[in-house]
């Protein structure tokens, strides 16, 4: 085992920072009790404050409170531990996971941990005791030993945290749930691995940050759209210096939802809609940031330092609802307050900009936009085309097959992989579980996790605000400065 990847013993809760930070962090929900993987938050809603309401004048002076909240939390606290920037796996033969969470994501993902060499699936959990159990009929019929079932309660995941039997936590429930879960995990001495967002709060990420340091276990961010074909060219093509200087990049996360919100048999109750009535921000900023993130070497050279956010006015949800609804329908009492297109600008300590756009509430055909320009040349997607010096001279886009060659080695080893949204889960899965068996540096860890997320709770901030930049916390302390490995990574021997 290495020493860097040891757990500390008994490691004990952080208390949560007060103060000025309270405004960025406040949650003031009436009760927990909610079916996690399917059912809806119950009670109040997540606010961080009156800023910006109602007039100009008003977000006038709300932006130096505004300002102030995000500055209290974005000072770096005191080391509880040591960095876990390159601290590599625990080498081990066979990867033994527990899976929290089976609903459409959770469900959908038992099948790419089961379809790997070297991983067995232990434990399943989901208060829905009919989920957990058609989840362990799937390891069975994978030809495992039938997996045990975690459906007591909403808390019956605590005690599939304590197994001693367990390596890796795999948490796919809705998003206020993700922070406690995976908090439970690495103080159970588990690795952990969160579907987006990791968290909902920026005192939340400093906790896990500390934490990951402390109990020397990893906490990661599933992006999987850090490992789509494209965003993983892309990578490597930048890395080489294709584009030049890099100077700017934008990702998305645009995805007419609205049919899917209100359809009660796709989420099982309004978890992901009722977000709509509490933040008026970027709600799922992680698809779009991470690639961008990536190409840019965010913590491993650069680092994001502020964040402005502004949002159109919140009339999707409501105009649809209005078309599709029945006057009696309980859904009238709901009060939207999400912009149906928050777009936020993102600076980095190297002077690149990056943008990031959130569109779920009106007709728009699906896009992360995923583009990237530097001093040679840029490239967008939606779709893909390229345009680089010298080969173009022309003001046409070219065509982005024609650099197939500079395709990262899991996707020329995995040219169809298994499993949804056009592989890249597999992908995902199978590097993150490779890293595991073979005792490597994760791809990305808590702090890219923390980076990705916070404009979550930052972009609500400004946009009350009216686009007052914001400072973004650097989770590394430091570290960022110093070149690290990444996604593009080598190919590693067995």
């Amino acid at each position: 085992m290495n020493d860097d990847a040891r757990p500390a013993p008994e490691p004990q809760d952080i208390p949560p920072r007060s103060g000025a930070a309270d405004e960025v962090n406040r949650q003031d929900p009436s009760r927990r009790s909610v079916l996690w993987t399917t059912a809806g938050v119950a009670g109040a809603g997540l606010g961080l404050g009156a800023l910006g309401a109602g007039t100009a004048s008003a977000a006038g002076r709300g932006a130096p409170d505004a300002v102030a909240a995000a500055e209290a939390v974005a000072a770096a606290p005191p080391w509880q531990g040591r960095t876990m920037a390159g601290v590599p796996f625990e080498r081990r033969s066979t990867v033994r996971v527990g899976i929290i969470g089976l609903g459409n994501r959770g469900a959908s993902m038992i099948g790419l941990f089961l379809a790997l060499p070297g991983v067995q699936v232990k434990a399943v959990c989901d208060p829905v005791r009919d989920k957990a159990e058609k989840a362990a009929k799937k390891v069975t019929a994978a030809g495992q030993p039938a997996p045990a079932i975690y459906a007591k309660d909403e808390h019956d995941y605590e005690n599939l945290c304590k197994r001693g039997d367990i390596d890796f936590v795999y948490v796919a429930t809705p998003w206020e749930l993700h922070f406690p879960m995976a908090k439970t995990a690495m103080l159970n001495g588990k690795h952990v691995g969160v579907e987006c967002p990791i968290a909902m709060r920026l005192e939340e990420l400093w906790q896990l940050v500390d934490l990951s340091e402390r109990t020397r276990r990893h906490c990661m961010q599933l992006e999987n759209c850090c490992y789509g074909k494209n965003e993983m060219r892309v990578l490597r093509m930048a890395h080489a210096g294709l584009f030049g200087e890099l100077q700017h990049g934008a990702g998305a996360y645009n995805h007419d939802l609205r049919e899917l919100m209100f359809d009660p048999d796709y989420y099982e109750g309004p978890w992901r809609r009722l977000w709509h009535t509490r933040l008026r921000g970027d709600l799922y900023p992680n698809h779009g940031f991470g690639p961008v993130a990536n190409y840019m070497d965010v913590n491993r050279g650069d680092r994001v330092v502020s964040i402005s956010s502004v949002g159109t006015t919140a009339l999707g949800l409501a105009a649809y609802r209005e078309e599709h609804m029945e006057p009696d329908d309980p859904r009238w009492k709901e009060s939207y307050i999400g912009a149906d297109r928050t777009i936020s600008l993102v600076q980095t300590a190297k002077g690149r900009v990056i943008r990031l756009e959130h569109d779920v509430s009106s007709p728009h055909p699906y896009s992360r936009i995923n583009s990237l320009g530097g001093t040679r040349g840029v490239f967008e997607d939606y779709p893909a085309r390229i345009y680089l010096e010298p080969t173009n001279t022309n003001h046409q886009w070219d065509d982005f097959t024609k650099y197939a060659e500079w395709d990262h080695w899991l996707w020329k080893e995995h040219a169809n992989p298994p499993g949804g949204h056009g592989g890249m889960d597999y992908i995902m899965v199978f590097r993150l579980m490779q890293c595991m068996r073979l005792g490597l540096v994760p791809d990305f860890d808590v702090y890219d996790a923390a980076v990705w997320t916070a404009p979550v709770p930052l972009s609500h901030l400004s946009v009350k605000a009216r686009g007052v930049p914001l400072p973004i916390p650097d989770f590394t302390r430091g570290e960022w400065r110093k070149a690290r490995s990444g996604m593009d990574s080598e190919k590693p021997a067995e």
